[in-house]
């Protein structure tokens, strides 16, 4: 299963991303997850303390790799550098691994936007590119907030586009553009997911919101989710009791539409 989470910024993309990637490892799938927010919060989401978190290199910083394969100064302008770099080794080398579940770190790009033709972004969606459509295991990819990313065309290649959507009109507007411009480059299969509902008014809401079947949950607002994410505990132990069927319930139904033609 390869998976793009989206949404608008806060809506607990990184939250869910985790909790699936876990899910899958204790499933048995060797689980590789990606975090492609510049908000690099997936490690606290998966269990890093926050010293284990801040000793993770993103990619985007690591200088010496960038300029290896790419054949270029990083930060220099005017030169010619390599469109195809070697990627296929740099998630062995560079993922780190905690209750079952691989993690890798992109990081953001300093400077140029979001769509600058530099070293540094042309490795890091090549990379994207590698892992989305030859690499075997399963991909959780964390994206960053919003619909920046589609763009630039990195999520091509996944087996469902998740978007995150909380019970806010902006939340669900962001969910619905996400989900246009993803069929502009290619991506058909676009699921939603609500979340942080607090009470059956918030959940209707949501429900109304999207077409039947594209819906696949609706989560409940928990304190004890958020608490265990600033915490570094990783986000599995608070799932434990009312929230776990939800969540593998949740699982079980991105795994039929991967499956599904």
């Amino acid at each position: 299963m390869k998976l793009a989470v989206s949404g608008k910024g806060g809506v607990g993309k990184s939250t869910l991303s985790a909790a699936l990637a876990l899910l899958c490892a204790r499933r048995g799938r060797k689980v590789l997850a990606v975090d492609a927010d510049p908000a690099e919060s997936l490690a606290s989401a998966l269990g890093y303390s926050a010293s284990e978190a801040a000793s993770i290199v993103p990619i985007s910083r690591q200088m010496k790799l960038i300029e290896e394969r790419t054949g270029a100064k990083v930060k220099q302008y005017g030169q010619v550098f390599q469109l195809n770099p070697r990627v296929d080794d740099i998630a062995p080398k560079f993922a780190v691994t905690k209750g079952g579940v691989s993690l890798l770190v992109l990081g953001a790009v300093e400077g140029g936007g979001s769509g600058c033709a530099c070293p540094e972004s042309t490795l890091l969606k090549a990379l994207v590119t590698d892992l989305v459509l030859y690499k075997e295991e399963t991909l959780i990819l964390d994206m960053e907030a919003g619909v920046e990313h589609l763009g630039r065309g990195t999520a091509r290649g996944v087996d469902v586009l998740l978007c995150v959507v909380e019970p806010s009109a902006k939340s669900v507007e962001v969910a619905l553009k996400v989900e246009r411009l993803a069929a502009d480059i290619g991506i058909l299969k676009v699921r939603f997911v609500g979340n942080k509902a607090s009470n059956p008014a918030e959940e209707k809401f949501l429900r109304s919101s999207f077409e039947p079947g594209r819906l696949l949950a609706v989560l409940p607002f928990s304190e004890g989710l958020r608490a265990a994410e600033r915490g570094g505990r990783g986000v599995l132990p608070a799932l434990e009791g009312g929230l776990l069927p939800l969540f593998e319930g949740l699982l079980d139904r991105l795994e039929t539409e991967t499956t599904a033609k």
